[in-house]
């Protein structure tokens, strides 16, 4: 079993390794730049489990930004029937793609 954590980053959960690329939400972050998050809620090594109340004390996830860009564009249609009315809107959403570097407990 390997080293996983869950972590809260912009109000939602989480569960990440080491090495793993994680897609979010918009940050205000530079590419390249490593920045650490505290809020870990659980820890697991193998056999060993770290619940936290509510964070786990001392626990860190080193990530660092990978890109900044644009999700897949979503549709959002307005339609109400027997009056010839559509309206068509397109949506993409900002994401940063990071890159989890470290998980120390």
């Amino acid at each position: 079993m390997s080293k996983y954590a869950v972590i809260q980053l912009l109000g939602k959960q989480f569960q990440v390794e080491e090495g793993q690329t994680l897609i979010v939400d918009s940050l205000d972050q530079e590419i390249d730049k490593k920045f650490d998050v505290t809020d870990v809620l659980l820890v697991a090594d193998g056999d060993k489990i770290s619940v936290g109340q509510p964070t786990v004390e001392k626990a860190k996830v080193t990530m660092s930004v990978v890109a900044q860009g644009k999700g897949e564009k979503i549709r959002v249609l307005k339609y109400k029937s027997k009056s010839r009315y559509r309206k068509v809107h397109g949506h993409r959403q900002h994401q940063t793609t990071l890159k989890v570097e470290k998980i120390t407990a």
